[in-house]
């Protein structure tokens, strides 16, 4: 595998063929524009089915007539491209790729290393054999090198004469090794359990303790009757929000590609095959909802509630001024619905009052903090979301009001015949009221400060003085009991 044979090749003027999905970048074109009609139109999945029936190729032309894909934002192989450019000055460099030539010769462009473009055309999917024949009949068989990244590629390098493979480990390698000269490997690092645990947000599973915010307030915490079906119910609600977690990030990849961030998220940067994420989100969907079935069928019907909110957040509500955080809090509230519906209880109204200011709150914490980074950076408008800069000073006015008003249920809680028939002594719970401006004016004036690098919910299980004023806050709490 050393360098000087693929010297002595480009001497030689052997024209250079480079894969696109998976090696000249590290995503797929066919899913990237999948999801990009999905994301508009959803109901476009349906079509697909059709227009795959005709096969891949036409399918591939209708999606790509329909979706316009920002090249620079492609999460690229800049090692590979870096050397692309070193052997054009010896060879011709062609992209000879399965995706569509509609959306594969902007991709060229982009990568501007290129000197021509072989792609599918709607009639034939340059893909495995017909890729190779398309080559043969193009150089002649032996007479070209390819660079590939997958087992389909084998039969391309049967008929190369060097193979060049992008992997991950040496497996793929020394398979092209027995049908072809392997002259080069480009290694690619692989995701792992660190990057799957980072797709799914495992971290965020904290905020489905909320489920067992009805069994602390009923004081039925050492009831095993309660408990047992509360931890269940914390379980689905993260593999259920893990899957929604993964819908969302393959549905945002253009946003999320754009946010300084965000971009950093194991599909966005290619760190995964995007192919993985629909499969495992359809998986942790369908455990979410089997778990759920041993809970209760109130609980179900909550967590499908719940799963559908999320979906059309996803999807369309995230996208829509002021919805979206009243969503997001609507969200943070069905967690607390969903504790009740496993202990089978209902709901308390004060319960539902207070976390729906409480997180209406956060939710508008979360969208200031994001308008403040782009204020920072010069831009005026946050890409995917309906807001821009300007609307700082309504935010801001709007979600430290709504912390506010939390306090005031609260306060009105404290004296009202539901805390005298749970609390032995509930004057004491007027202490929680001061405890509590002091977090929400702490909060907003961290996020005015511009250093709110959490997600606000993930921030006040994370920081210190919210741990403190937590502590005291159960201190507080077991007095009155």
């Amino acid at each position: 595998m050393a360098d000087t044979a693929t010297d002595n090749a480009a001497k030689m003027g052997i024209p250079l063929c480079v894969d696109l999905d998976g090696t000249l970048i590290r995503s797929d074109l066919l899913v990237e524009s999948a999801l990009a009609l999905i994301a508009q139109h959803p109901l476009s999945i349906f079509s697909m089915l059709v227009w795959l029936l005709r096969g891949k190729a036409y399918l591939k032309q209708e999606i790509a007539r329909r979706v316009q894909l920002d090249p620079s934002t492609l999460p690229y192989n800049h090692e590979l491209i870096s050397w692309l450019a070193e052997q054009r000055a010896y060879r011709k460099i062609v992209l000879c790729t399965a995706s569509d030539v509609s959306l594969a010769q902007p991709v060229a462009n982009h990568a501007a290393v290129f000197d021509e473009v072989i792609a599918s055309d709607g009639e034939i999917n340059l893909s495995g054999s017909n890729k190779a024949k398309a080559l043969i009949a193009r150089y002649g068989d032996k007479a070209f090198d390819y660079i590939g990244n997958a087992p389909v590629d084998m039969a391309v390098w049967k008929h190369s004469h060097a193979a060049l493979v992008v992997e991950r480990g040496q497996t793929l390698s020394k398979a092209a090794a027995r049908v072809s000269t392997v002259e080069k490997r480009f290694e690619v690092r692989s995701g792992g359990i660190k990057a799957w645990a980072k797709a799914l947000r495992v971290h965020q599973w904290i905020k489905n303790v909320l489920v067992f915010l009805p069994l602390l307030a009923s004081h039925r915490v050492l009831e095993l009757d309660a408990l047992a079906p509360s931890l269940l119910a914390f379980f689905c609600f993260g593999l259920c929000a893990s899957s929604v977690y993964l819908t969302n990030d393959l549905l945002d990849l253009p946003s999320d590609r754009l946010h300084h961030r965000k971009r950093h998220r194991p599909f966005a940067a290619g760190t995964l095959p995007l192919i993985a994420g629909p499969i495992a989100a359809a998986f942790l969907l369908v455990a979410g909802f089997g778990l759920a079935c041993f809970v209760s069928r109130q609980f179900v019907a909550v967590l499908f509630g719940y799963y559908l909110l999320t979906s059309a957040y996803s999807i369309r509500l995230k996208r829509i001024m002021m919805l979206d955080v009243v969503v997001l809090s609507l969200l943070y509230t069905t967690r607390i619905v969903a504790g009740t519906a496993a202990m089978h209880t209902k709901p308390s109204f004060w319960l539902l009052a207070f976390s729906m200011f409480i997180f209406l709150s956060l939710a508008m914490v979360k969208r200031f903090t994001e308008l403040l980074a782009l204020q920072k950076k010069g831009k005026v408008k946050a890409s995917g979301r309906g807001y821009d800069v300007e609307d700082i000073p309504l935010i801001q006015s709007l979600g430290a009001s709504s912390g506010y008003m939390a306090v005031l249920v609260l306060a009105l809680y404290v004296d009202s015949t539901a805390s005298m028939s749970l609390y032995r002594h509930p004057h004491y719970l007027w202490l929680l009221c001061p405890l509590l401006l002091y977090w929400i004016s702490r909060t907003w004036a961290i996020a005015h400060r511009g250093i709110m690098h959490d997600d606000p919910v993930v921030f006040a299980v994370m920081d210190r003085t919210s741990q403190i004023l937590g502590i005291i806050a159960a201190v507080v709490v077991a007095a009155a009991i």
